[in-house]
């Protein structure tokens, strides 16, 4: 068995393309566009990209790009205190804090909402019809930002899911029993063919630069020889965050007009 390679980028766009056909029908409805508020502490040169980029997809898709730069000084108070006035700010439908935030400041203290990567690795699942009521799921990964919030979505779609991480025994008797496996660890390659069932679906969120380039938590060319379904890295995961993060501010100011 070779696994079907997901394709992040088709799906990313698609999404986007109907995220922007919803922008210009909001906007007709209520004479007002959405607006995303950006908030970059510091001048981190990859999260300068990263906002850059989601800038770039807001103004595409037609969303209102309202976005903040503060110093990498700037006190936890007065971070709190700007996505205060954002969220005041009748012109702002979402706001995203760029994580991560510089030394000092607590992060998950400052973010409220579901990050949009976990939305994404769900999308993903079902746009290729991956069934998650009673599958077994193993995540990999304990973060904040992807492991608990995805195993969180699993569960409320009614799947087994096991938390693992990089010091868990046996990793790959743990894994190798999943349905979905989910690698969110931040280590290249972990995930080799002894995790991994024949049939899984496996999910890489992982995006580790070493010196052999960009490379995913899972041994991309080993478990495309056993699994079913497969994302790459890049052109998996990656594309649907930006994708997902469109989505949900299109959402937040639907949610704003019916209130």
């Amino acid at each position: 068995m070779t696994a079907t390679i997901i394709d992040g980028k088709a799906i990313a766009m698609r999404v986007r393309g109907e995220v922007a056909h919803e922008v210009a029908a909001l906007t007709e409805h209520t004479g007002s566009r959405p607006g995303l508020a950006t908030i970059l502490v510091g001048d981190d040169p990859a999260s300068a990209i990263y906002v850059a980029n989601k800038r770039k997809a807001c103004a595409e898709a037609g969303i209102v790009d309202l976005h903040r730069h503060l110093p990498a000084d700037t006190k936890q108070a007065d971070v709190a205190a700007l996505i205060e006035q954002c969220n005041a700010d009748p012109a702002v439908s979402g706001i995203l804090l760029q994580l991560p935030v510089p030394k000092g400041l607590d992060g998950t203290a400052l973010t409220g909402l579901m990050p949009c990567t976990p939305r994404g690795v769900l999308e993903l699942l079902d746009s290729y019809d991956v069934p998650l009521e009673g599958a077994e799921a193993v995540v990999v990964g304990r973060s904040d930002l992807v492991g608990k919030p995805v195993a969180a979505m699993l569960l409320a779609r009614n799947a087994t899911v096991t938390m693992c991480h990089s010091r868990t025994r046996d990793l790959a008797d743990v894994c190798s029993r999943a349905d979905v496996l989910i690698a969110a660890v931040g280590v290249p390659e972990l995930i080799g063919a002894e995790h991994v069932s024949d049939g899984a679906v496996v999910i890489d969120v992982g995006m580790n630069r070493t010196d052999d380039g960009l490379r995913g938590d899972v041994d991309f060319e080993a478990v495309r020889q056993r699994a079913r379904l497969i994302t790459p890295v890049p052109g998996g995961v990656g594309p649907m965050t930006i994708a997902m993060l469109l989505a949900n501010t299109v959402t937040a100011a639907r949610l704003q007009g019916a209130a």
